[in-house]
C-alpha cells in the first residue's frame, strides 16, 4: 500500500468515506437495504468526485456476504467478494472502458456474456466506464438488454457526459449526479491525509489547494501528493502557500489585488511591474486571467452587496484590501473588465506570446477605466458617432451616463470588421460629390423611396409624426412601431445624401400626424365633400350597392 499514490491509497472503502455525496449514499444504501434496486444505475459528476469508486462500492455492497452498508469488515478467511471486486479481479464484476471499445461488436460480446449466470457472486454486475463515447449503434444495441437484464444482472454506467447520452437510454437508467466537493470538505480531507502521510504544510496552503482543485477530490489528494514530494529533502520545512503558488504558477492573491488597485488608479508602470514579477515567477497565462475573473467578482460582491464575510478562499486582510479599492469602482467598469478577461482567455489560443497579450491586457483595463466621463449637450442627436444616441444638454443622472460610457468602451472593442464597415462609410461620404437639397419632409420620404431606401421610407411615412422642419433640423413624434435603428439610419443617410450634419429632435406633441393618418384624413374629408355633390347623390341613387371609395383628379387637390 505504501507504494501507491494517494489517490488510489486513500481511495473510499466504504460509503461512509464518500464526502461531499450524503445523499446520494443515502439513497443508493437504503435501496440496497430494501432490495429495491435498479436494472441499471447511472452516475454522472465532473472527474474525481467518484463515480468509478461509487460503481465499485455499489458493486461490493450487492455482492458482500456480510452487511456492507452497516461497516461489517469481511473476514479475509471467508470466501468474500470485496478485495477482489477492489483489485478489479473479480470473475462477475467486469469492468469496461467506453472511451477504448465504443463499437456495436464490443457490446454484443457483453450482451453475449450477459446470458450467463454469475459463477460466484449474488449479481453480475457490469461497469460501463465514460458511457457517452459509446457509438450510436453501440447504444441501440444495449437498450433491450438495460430494460429487462437477465434476474442477476445490473449495469452500472458512469460518464462525465451525461448530455451526450440518448434519452431512451437515460429513461432506463436509476440517475445519480454526484456534485462538486466543498472547498472546506476537500479542505478537511486532504488536512487529514496530510497528518497520516506525516507532511509539514500550512493551513493556507491546504485551502489554496482545494481551491485548485475545484470540486475535484482526486486532483486534490494529486496535487497533496505532488506539493509533498518537494518536501521530502527538507522534513523541518512547513510548506506555505507561496509553496503551492510556485508549483502551480499561480500568482500571489495579495500582489494580485494590489495590481488591480494600481490598474484602478490608473498607474499603468506599477501595475506592469507587478505583471512583470509574476511572469519572473513562473507564472501561467490562464491561470492569471482566471484569478483576475476571482478578483473580479469578489470586487462586484463587495460593491453590491457589501463587506464579504465568511468566505474561505480569502484573507482577512485582503478583504480590507477589496473593500478599500472597491469605493471608487462602478459595476459597469468590473463588466467591461469582466467581459475583456473573457476575450483575451480567447485570445491565448491565437497569438503565440503569451506575455505580450497579458501586457496589453493590463494597459486594456487600465484604458478602460480613464474614459473621461463627458457632459452631453443639446436634446439631439451627433451623428458622427453612428450609435443614434438622444442626449440632453443638461448633466445627466449617472446611470444614463454609465450606460453610454459603456456603449463608448464597446465601440472601443470594436473588431477589425465593425472599424472596416465604419471607414467605407466614411470613403462614400467623401466621394459623393453631388448634395442633395431637402426642402421640405416629403422631399425626404419621395427621396428614401427613390433611393429605396424602403424601410426608412415606411417609417416616415407611418410611424413618425412630424412637428416642425427647417434645414438641418427636423422635430418629430413616433409610435410604438418605429423601427429601434430608424435614428441611426436617418441621421447616416441625411448626412451621406446632403453632406451636412442633421439635428433630430424628439417631441411629447401628441396631437401631431403622421404624413399617412394626414393623407387619410384628407381622403375622409374629400369623399365626404363629394358625397354631398349632386351628382354623386343621382348616381348613387340609381346604383344602390355603389359604394365610392376615391376622387381622383380634383381641381383643388
Amino acid at each position: 500500500m505504501t507504494d501507491k499514490i494517494l489517490a488510489l491509497k486513500y481511495r473510499p472503502q466504504q460509503f461512509r468515506d464518500l464526502i461531499g455525496q450524503e445523499v446520494l449514499v443515502k439513497t443508493i444504501e437504503n435501496g440496497i437495504k430494501l432490495k429495491k434496486t435498479p436494472n441499471a444505475y447511472l452516475l454522472t459528476g465532473i472527474r474525481g468526485v467518484g463515480k468509478t469508486t461509487t460503481a465499485r462500492l455499489i458493486a461490493k455492497a450487492l455482492n458482500c456476504t456480510k452487511n456492507f452498508s452497516a461497516g461489517e469488515k469481511c473476514n479475509p478467511t471467508e470466501n468474500c467478494h470485496c478485495k477482489e471486486i477492489v483489485d478489479s479481479k473479480h470473475m462477475d464484476v467486469l469492468e469496461m472502458d467506453a472511451a477504448s471499445k465504443t463499437g456495436i461488436d464490443d457490446i454484443r460480446e457483453l450482451i453475449e456474456n450477459s446470458k450467463y449466470s454469475p459463477t460466484s457472486a449474488k449479481f453480475k454486475i457490469f461497469i460501463i466506464d465514460e458511457v457517452h463515447m459509446l457509438s450510436k449503434q453501440a447504444f441501440n444495441g444495449l437498450l433491450k438488454t438495460l430494460e429487462e437484464p437477465p434476474p442477476r444482472l445490473k449495469f452500472i454506467l458512469a460518464t462525465t457526459e451525461v448530455r451526450k447520452i440518448p434519452v431512451t437510454i437515460l429513461s432506463r437508467c436509476q440517475r445519480f449526479d454526484l456534485k462538486r466537493v466543498s472547498i472546506s470538505q476537500i479542505s478537511e480531507h486532504i488536512k487529514n491525509i496530510a497528518k497520516k502521510e506525516k507532511g509539514n504544510i500550512s493551513e493556507d496552503a491546504i485551502k489554496l489547494l482545494a481551491r485548485a482543485s475545484e470540486g475535484s477530490v482526486r486532483d486534490s489528494i494529486s496535487l497533496l501528493d505532488r506539493i509533498l514530494i518537494s518536501q521530502t529533502n527538507d522534513e523541518r520545512k512547513i510548506i506555505e502557500e507561496n509553496d503551492v503558488r510556485e508549483m502551480l504558477g499561480l500568482a500571489d492573491k495579495t500582489k494580485l489585488i494590489s495590481m488591480f488597485g494600481e490598474i484602478l488608479k490608473g498607474n499603468e508602470k506599477n501595475a506592469l511591474n507587478y505583471l512583470k514579477e509574476f511572469i519572473n515567477n513562473g507564472l501561467e497565462a490562464k491561470n492569471f486571467l482566471n484569478d483576475i475573473l476571482e478578483i473580479i467578482y469578489l470586487f462586484s460582491r463587495s460593491t453590491n452587496l457589501g463587506p464579504i464575510k465568511n468566505d474561505m478562499s480569502i484573507s482577512e486582510a485582503e478583504i480590507k484590501m477589496i473593500e478599500q479599492f472597491s469605493d471608487n469602482i462602478k459595476m459597469v467598469d468590473l463588466g467591461l473588465f469582466w467581459q475583456l478577461t473573457i476575450k483575451t482567455i480567447d485570445d491565448l489560443r491565437i497569438v503565440g506570446d503569451e506575455n505580450l497579450i497579458l501586457e496589453m491586457f493590463i494597459i486594456q483595463l487600465i484604458h478602460l477605466q480613464n474614459i473621461e466621463e463627458e457632459e452631453i449637450k443639446s436634446e439631439t442627436i451627433d451623428t458622427s458617432n453612428n450609435t443614434g444616441e438622444i442626449i440632453s444638454d443638461k448633466k445627466i443622472d449617472k446611470k444614463k451616463l454609465e450606460t453610454i460610457l459603456t456603449n463608448q468602451a464597446k465601440n472601443q472593442l470594436k473588431n477589425t470588421d465593425q472599424i472596416k464597415t465604419n471607414l467605407i462609410k466614411d470613403s462614400l461620404v467623401e466621394k459623393k460629390k453631388t448634395k442633395i437639397n431637402i426642402t421640405s419632409f416629403r422631399d425626404l420620404i419621395t427621396l428614401a423611396f427613390k433611393e429605396k431606401e424602403i424601410e426608412l421610407s415606411y417609417d416616415l411615412e407611418r410611424n413618425v409624426k412630424l412637428v416642425s422642419f427647417n434645414k438641418g433640423k427636423i422635430d418629430i413624434s413616433f409610435n410604438e412601431k418605429l423601427n429601434k435603428n430608424f435614428i441611426k439610419n436617418l441621421t447616416e443617410k441625411l448626412l451621406f445624401w446632403t453632406g451636412e450634419r442633421w439635428i433630430i429632435s424628439l417631441s411629447k406633441n401628441v396631437g401631431a400626424k403622421s404624413v399617412y393618418e394626414k393623407k387619410i384624413e384628407d381622403k375622409n374629408t374629400k369623399l365626404e365633400k363629394v358625397k354631398k355633390d349632386k351628382f354623386a347623390q343621382d348616381i348613387l341613387s340609381k346604383f344602390p350597392d355603389a359604394e365610392l371609395i376615391d376622387v381622383i383628379g380634383e381641381k383643388n387637390d
